[in-house]
Order: C-alpha cells, then structure tokens, then sequence
C-alpha cells in the first residue's frame, strides 16, 4: 500500500514543477515570435504587437501568478521546493518587469515617418522608395515633427552626414553632394528605418521613416535626433 505522505509530496513535487514551467511559457512565446518573423512565417505586426505585446503579456502576467503560487507552495518545503520557487520567480518576474518597460516606451504617442522639416521633408530616393513600396509607404501619412527635433544650421559634408548615418547605427546606402541616404534593420524584429539627409546651403535636414508601418513608440524620433547629433558639432 502506497505511503499517503510521499505521494502527496510527488504530487506537489509534479504540481510544483509544472508551476515552474508556466513561468516559461511568456519567453518562449517571445522567442517563438521574433524566430517566425525573422524566417518570414508571419508579419512583423503580427509576431511584435500579436505575439508578443498581446498574448505574450498576458502570458507573462499568467507566469508571475503561477510563480506566486509555486512559492507559497515551497514555503511547506523549502529545502526541496525552494529552488524550484526561486527560478520561477526570477523568471516570471523579469519577464513581467521587461515587459512593463516595453509598455511604458511603446505608449509614448509618435509617428513611423518623422523629420526636421514638415512643410518640405527630405525625399527619399528612386532606390529606397522602390524598397519602401512607393512613396509614404510604412509611414502612414506625410512626415511629421518631433518634440525637439530640429535642423542643423549648418551645410555639412556628404562625408559628415555619412558618418552620422553610421553612428547612429544606420548602413549608408549612398553619399553625394546635398545628401546622404541609410538603412537600419532592428535585430529581433527586422523592422526597418530608412534615413534621409539632405544638405542646403545654412541648413541640413533629416528624416527617418519605418517600412512596416509598427507601433513602437518613439523609435523614429530617437533615431532622427541621434542622426542630427551626429551632425552637430560637439564642444
């Protein structure tokens, strides 16, 4: 006959084993969704605001509940659950507090298409409007400004609107006189912004616009001022 004491610690050793697991589930999804973007098995929309801002945040929440739980259970036996209880927590906790993060930096209201000079924004060329899908594509709209975001009083070399374009981790598509053009491609999503400098005697302006047309908050904007702070002389 079965001891009711030990088959009752195998069965919360089991239960406490899949609370654990549960903890898991939010990142894995997360992965799940940046590895089918980046194979092309579904949208950038779809694995970034489906994925893994709706299902993989309510999963997240899930996995913290379940890590709670798990440590209320381990507190019965901590020398034997308490690991079991510590991973957990660190997991779910970590992947709710990036995912807060996210939140906070996703709501921030900004458009995809941003730049320096609204009434005349920098066009982009033959070659990357072709890659855009045509003119306005991924941006939704006209170019708009950004709080802060302004024109360097300044004409600047194609070979320093070049080198801002890489600091700001753009691929420089092409210099020439009165312009420069790049490309930045994001690592886990592949979401793509495509950078604009035109070059003016007294004036040099800037725009940065995302292909996919995703909601990420102010990254267009970040990227534009970075690539004007590269344009601007320091000291």
């Amino acid at each position: 006959m079965a001891d009711p004491t030990r088959t009752q610690a195998r069965t919360a050793e089991v239960r406490l084993r899949w609370l654990t697991l549960a903890a898991f589930v939010a990142p894995l999804v997360v992965l799940a969704a940046v590895f089918g973007t980046r194979f092309g098995l579904w949208s950038a929309g779809f694995g970034l605001e489906v994925l893994t801002l709706k299902i993989g945040r309510i999963l997240a929440f899930a996995g913290l509940a379940a890590a709670l739980i798990a440590v209320i259970n381990a507190l019965k036996d901590v020398r034997r659950r308490g690991l079991y209880a510590a991973v957990s927590l660190a997991v779910a906790g970590a992947t709710v507090a990036l995912f807060l993060v996210q939140q906070q930096r996703f709501a921030v209201p900004a458009d995809n298409d941003v730049t320096t000079d609204p009434a005349e924004a920098p066009a982009f060329s033959r070659a990357v409007l072709a890659m855009r899908g045509g003119a306005g594509a991924g941006g939704g709209g006209a170019s708009v400004a950004c709080p802060d975001l302004v024109s360097v009083p300044r004409q600047v070399a194609p070979e320093t609107a070049a080198a801002a374009l890489s600091a700001a981790g753009f691929t420089v598509r092409g210099a020439a006189p009165f312009r420069a053009d790049g490309a930045q491609e994001g690592f886990w999503f592949g979401l793509t912004y495509d950078a604009a400098i035109r070059i003016r005697p007294g004036r040099t302006d800037v725009r940065v616009a995302q292909r996919e047309g995703v909601s990420v908050g102010d990254e267009a904007c970040r990227l534009a001022q970075a690539v004007v702070q590269g344009l601007t002389p320091q000291g």
